[in-house]
């Protein structure tokens, strides 16, 4: 008996061609989960609310690929580093530029707003960390020790600490306040790709390319518990709101995780490829995942899996529990002390590391915020987002859950796998590969198998609607030649290499007969031979005798 398409775990949002070229960075606004922003090749980001096709702004200025992005708590600021080392904070309110901060050597890696005051951390890969005063427009602090990389930064809760991950395999805690680390976190074999505070507690997840999720206790400094021999990398991880679970991003997979002790509570398989980031919204979790220019988004209907409360499979003995579950609500650590107002800037040990962070903003940063621009191609949904009559209550709406596609669609995400499950078959399966718990017999379908029109148009569309830019090419006479190899492609770039190298061959001899004559001092005579040579009159370059 088939299972009713209503009671889906997981499913494909959307799909929209975000940029023109390829897409290098995406990154969730954590607060209503609707918010998203993209870096692309094109040097641009381009802000759009989930779920709907069309690009709300696009923000210009950058001059080199988008490595990094972060969205403030609030979601009004975005900060942005390229591939130069350069930063570029956003207002979206305002949608104009607020500040370029200029000081890293290489390409940005990490981005992080402090939760309270206005700065922002950046980690590079020059290895180096740095804590900007957006206000003032100049670094506070330089952090140093990592050797590698800076892959990911995050402040505490209680916006005192910074913790950063790195290509070097450790995972770093800083006191902003001392200025100096405070511990060093070693254990993971393989570059660390993300990091993420607990909500309320002194704990730390960290996730490595080494395929583990480790659990560190901020007051002891000693790791907690390890969680090894996943099938692929940890790609990013975030704690669920009250801080029972933690949520782990996988290829094509979401695993939930609890750490004391370590287990995993639910497998839910998701085709959403090397997904990029995490938000949690109305009991739902959206991820999105980027390939080529195309972007993707995708739901997971939290109230179907399975977050605590189960014993995990290999912890029953006799049908009892080996270790006793822990009481929902009990905190076994000490909990982070949040300040009612914004923090200040950290006062002791602020130390200016070189001439360029200590100077005063320059005429050149003044020009160069002015070619930054704030590009409103959807003003509808600017004025409905970032500019809503009601202040208090925010738009895109924070109480609407996405409803699950309608029944007559297919499922593009396979239903939750329950841990028991999950374990029995991964031993005898290819890694990333979970089958359906259920059989389901093919889903018959009175729709034609002709293939459908996407509902989705990008705004920046280079063609009229309606028309195809194939029906006015030349048509293809074998459809399966249309898409070359590497191999045919390079051969069809070689083909007029040997001429254009003849033609280059022979103006350079022509150049440098005219430049023998022009050294003489014999200006006449100079451009009597360059008019022999390059003379308007001839379709082509007169070769030299």
């Amino acid at each position: 008996m088939a299972v009713a398409l209503t009671t889906k775990t997981a499913w494909k949002l959307q799909e929209i061609t975000a940029h023109s070229s390829n897409v290098s960075s995406l990154v969730l606004g954590k607060s209503s989960g609707r918010l998203l922003a993209t870096g692309g090749n094109d040097c641009r980001v381009n802000i759009w609310s989930v779920n709907k096709p069309n690009c709300i702004m696009s923000l210009t200025g950058h001059t080199t690929p988008i490595e990094s992005l972060q969205i403030n708590t609030n979601e009004e600021l975005i900060v942005a580093g390229s591939q130069s080392g350069s930063i570029r904070v956003w207002d979206l309110e305002a949608a104009k530029i607020l500040r370029t901060l200029l000081g890293h050597k290489a390409n940005i890696c990490s981005l992080d707003f402090h939760p309270f005051g206005s700065f922002v951390a950046s980690g590079s890969l020059d290895t180096n960390i740095k804590l900007w005063d957006v206000r003032r427009k100049g670094c506070v602090f330089r952090y140093k020790g990592h050797t590698e990389a800076v892959r990911c930064l995050r402040f505490s809760p209680d916006g005192k600490w910074l913790a950063s991950a790195a290509d070097d395999c450790t995972v770093k805690l800083w006191d902003l306040a001392a200025g100096k680390i405070m511990f060093e976190f070693t254990g993971h074999t393989g570059p660390v790709n993300v990091v993420e505070f607990h909500p309320n507690e002194y704990l730390l997840a960290s996730g490595s390319s080494d395929r583990t999720v480790r659990f560190w206790d901020l007051e002891k400094f000693q790791v907690v518990s390890c969680i090894e021999e996943e099938a692929t990398p940890v790609r990013c991880v975030l704690f669920n709101p009250d801080g029972y679970c933690l949520y782990s991003g996988f290829q094509d997979s979401l695993r939930v995780y609890g750490w004391e002790p370590e287990r995993c509570f639910d497998v839910v398989v998701v085709n959403w490829g090397k997904v990029a980031d995490l938000s949690i919204c109305n009991n739902q979790l959206i991820g999105v995942s980027f390939a080529q220019s195309i972007v993707s988004s995708f739901v997971v209907d939290l109230s179907r899996v399975t977050k605590s409360g189960s014993i995990p499979h290999g912890l029953m003995k006799d049908d009892e529990p080996l270790v006793p579950p822990t009481p929902m609500g009990s905190s076994l650590r000490r909990i982070y002390d949040r300040p009612s107002t914004s923090c200040s800037k950290p006062q002791s040990r602020v130390k200016h590391n070189s001439e360029s962070e200590r100077r005063s903003p320059s005429s050149d940063d003044d020009r160069d915020e002015k070619e930054s621009k704030a590009e409103i191609q959807n003003p509808e949904d600017y004025k409905e987002i970032f500019q809503p009559k009601n202040a208090i209550c925010r738009t895109p709406p924070r109480n609407e859950p996405f409803p699950p596609p309608p029944e007559d669609e297919p499922v593009t995400a396979k239903e939750t796998v329950k841990p028991s499950q999950a374990a029995d078959v991964q031993a005898s399966l290819p890694k990333q590969e979970l089958p359906d718990p259920v059989q389901r017999p093919p889903i018959a379908s009175s729709a034609p198998s002709s293939r459908t029109e996407p509902s989705v148009i990008p705004a920046a569309r280079n063609e009229p609607i309606g028309l195809k830019a194939s029906d006015f090419l030349p048509a293809v006479k074998n459809q399966s030649q249309t898409e070359l190899v590497d191999e045919e492609a390079m051969s069809q770039i070689r083909k007029g290499h040997e001429t254009m190298c003849v033609v280059l061959t022979s103006r350079h001899k022509n150049l440098e007969t005219v430049r023998a004559v022009w050294s003489t001092g014999d200006i006449k005579d100079s451009l009597e031979v360059g008019f022999v040579y390059y003379s308007p009159a001839t379709s082509r370059e007169t070769t030299p005798k």
